[in-house]
């Protein structure tokens, strides 16, 4: 199954197919990495993924 969707960094158009709730994926046009999310209404987001820094063991 193909679905667009739109980066919410720069409004390229996405096509992805085969979608999973959680996937990272990067934009073709802004390089910035996207998480795949889930809606109540059962159709599919993308957001910004969170980085995870360093806790440098703290």
């Amino acid at each position: 199954m193909k679905i667009k969707l739109k980066c919410p960094e720069c409004d390229c158009e996405i096509e992805l197919e085969d979608v999973i709730e959680g996937e990272i994926i990067s934009c073709e046009d802004c390089g910035v990495d996207l998480e795949v999310k889930k809606k109540a209404d059962g159709t599919y987001e993308l957001v910004v993924a969170e980085s995870e820094g360093e806790d440098w063991g703290e």
